[in-house]
């Protein structure tokens, strides 16, 4: 009864409490596309995603009622580094929808304003507002509208002590009139949030804190089950795994132990049980996050010892290596030389047929693409030609009948030969990820076999120059370039066994492996080639070439690979491409296979579709 009681008096004190609108609330999945269109549209940075900021502690003033409550003591605000654009994960605070919907408008405009980043926050924030409001006049009256439906929020100047009062006094005034305020008043206790302001103190990001020079490859969740992912970040930091041997008890007796603490039998779900949905929960209540790698699980260690194999069980080299550039798109320069690509080829590779559960498949796709093989074929309306064209002669007789006016030209037929002329170059991605479960019985790897095996069989059926490469990495000294069939070979049972040899990598350095498929696409004569790039994740690699540095270096490789007349095209089974690839490929330029199992049908589709 004690307990029924207390969840009933804690519901009603929270709902008091809280004055958010959840039946006018606007999350920021409802909102995301149109807020990353709009923030591109008013010329912000195009290569930065979309991300929920996660709750701070603000320090400010609360009423009785929220400290009764204890809610309140944390609020979500905008805020924008060299990576990410961080928005609330939901906006509750007007009851009505549209001004919470043009509350985060207002926030993408206001984060896509180019102000230095050194001004005091409060002098920042003014002057990101009038530059957006100069820019974009349009957006005025939102903004005096905002602005009006905020400020009653805000607690009154003349209920607060004195400093606090001057504080809140300047915001509103800032509010009200950019650019009239040139610092705010000293106090001891901090000022209100601004829910129309950036973050004055963002949170560190982890990824600032990076440990770059661990060599424990990357560790993918093999579970595919779907489940619901939150946008939220949360601000993190790393450390160093703890050796257990500076523990709180030093020197003790074991028979004393008790007298430190009194013993509880505690359940720990977490140590015993696999229950994900309690360690999201609390998760969710955590300020911040601290990580360090132990590297001491079982998979890890096995992990470890199949992808390094031995020199002799390697695959064989060819050559030795290929140096070549990337981008630093913080320092806006090429760094020539820096990446070493190392093609190989599977000394396993064992010539054989293809597998059986693929043929019926194999065999349909021929016939539907042998249409597109060059054949012979007759031009109407030709000046000159073997034939007479029969139509263009009774158009021609029904003319002169008629009284109308003859046009004597183009009354032959011509036989040509319509040829593709067409190279395409498919770069697989297999890095370690695609070791995991696309389905209850396949692995990535797995599907990405398959496809590149009913890929050649349809392409060898139009006639079509071809070359099939796979790639991993593992930092950028050692990019692998697994070659599977070249330009010069043909498909035969040595390249399907190459195909059936391929196995898991490392790491996705995306950037080499497009340069060096660049190059060798290029010198094929062909007027029409296309780069076709299967993947299942965005670039990574673990020397720094994470997040922005690995997505821009491989957009500035897409970006040579158009210069040399070659049209890049990516598909994907990332169920998150659509954050990135639209920055890399462009619209138009991707396709995402929403069940990879479907990939090894769609992609011969894709071709043909993309080459008529």
């Amino acid at each position: 009864m004690e307990e029924y009681v207390g969840e009933l008096w804690h519901k009603l004190v929270t709902r008091v409490a809280d004055k958010q609108h959840a039946e006018a609330a606007v999350s920021l999945d409802e909102i995301s596309k149109t807020a990353a269109i709009f923030f591109r549209a008013l010329g912000g940075d195009a290569g930065l995603n979309l991300s929920a900021a996660p709750a701070t502690r603000h320090g400010a003033r609360r009423r009785w009622m929220q400290r009764l409550a204890t809610s309140g003591e944390r609020v979500e605000l905008s805020w924008r580094d060299g990576e990410t654009l961080r928005l609330p994960e939901r906006i509750g605070l007007f009851s009505e929808r549209s001004l919470n919907r043009d509350l985060y408008l207002w926030l993408v405009a206001l984060s896509a304003a180019d102000v230095d980043d050194n001004l005091p926050w409060i002098v920042r924030n003014q002057a990101a507002t009038q530059i957006t409001l100069e820019r974009f006049p349009g957006l005025a009256p939102r903004y005096y509208h905002l602005v009006e439906a905020l400020l009653p929020l805000r607690p009154a100047p003349a209920n607060l002590p004195t400093t606090e009062a001057a504080q809140e006094s300047a915001i509103r005034q800032a509010l009200q009139k950019p650019g009239s305020i040139r610092e705010l008043p000293p106090s001891k206790t901090p000022f209100h949030p601004v829910a129309l302001w950036t973050h004055p103190t963002p949170p560190v990001s982890a990824a600032s804190n990076a440990v770059t020079n661990n060599d424990a490859p990357e560790r993918e969740q093999s579970d595919n089950t779907k489940t619901e992912k939150s946008r939220r970040k949360h601000s993190a930091e790393r450390t160093d795994m703890p050796d257990g041997k500076d523990g709180f008890l030093m020197m003790f007796r074991a028979e004393s132990l008790f007298s430190w603490t009194e013993y509880i039998n505690v359940n720990r779900p977490q140590d015993e049980e696999d229950d994900i949905e309690s360690a999201a929960l609390a998760a969710e209540d955590m300020d911040s996050m601290t990580v360090a790698r132990d590297g001491e699980t079982s998979v890890a260690k096995l992990r470890f010892d199949l992808d390094l194999p031995p020199a002799g069980e390697d695959d064989t080299p060819l050559g030795e290596g290929i140096p070549l550039p990337e981008w630093d798109y913080k320092k806006q320069v090429m760094q020539p030389d820096y990446c070493r690509l190392q093609e190989f080829v599977s000394p396993q590779a064992q010539p054989c047929e293809l597998p059986p559960q693929l043929r019926r498949t194999a065999r349909r796709l021929r016939s539907q693409f042998q249409a597109l093989a060059p054949t012979r074929t007759w031009l109407k309306g030709q000046q000159d030609g073997e034939e007479i064209d029969l139509d263009a002669w009774v158009r021609q007789e029904a003319d002169l009948l008629s009284g109308a006016h003859v046009d004597s030209r183009g009354m032959y037929r011509a036989q040509v030969n319509q040829q593709r002329d067409l190279a395409c170059l498919l770069l697989a991605d297999l890095s370690l990820s695609t070791d995991a479960y696309a389905s209850d019985h396949a692995r990535v790897i797995d599907v990405i076999r398959d496809s590149l095996f009913l890929f050649s069989e349809a392409l060898s059926a139009t006639g079509d120059r071809f070359a099939m490469y796979g790639f991993s990495s593992l930092k950028r000294g050692n990019v692998r370039f697994n070659r599977l069939k070249s330009f010069d070979e043909r498909y035969d049972s040595l390249a399907r066994g190459r195909i059936q040899a391929i196995k898991t990598g490392y790491y996705t350095r995306m950037g080499a492996a497009i340069r060096q498929s660049s190059a060798l696409l290029a010198a094929q004569p062909q007027r029409q080639r296309l780069l076709l790039l299967l993947t299942d994740g965005k670039p990574n690699d673990l020397d720094r070439y994470e997040g922005r540095y690995g997505i821009e270096d491989t957009r500035k490789a897409l970006h040579e690979a158009r210069q040399q007349g070659l049209r890049p095209f990516c598909v994907t089974i990332d169920s998150e491409a659509n954050e990135y690839l639209p920055h890399l490929f462009g619209v138009g330029g991707y396709a995402v296979i929403r069940k990879p199992e479907d990939l090894p049908n769609e992609l011969p589709l894709l071709y043909a579709q993309m080459t008529r």
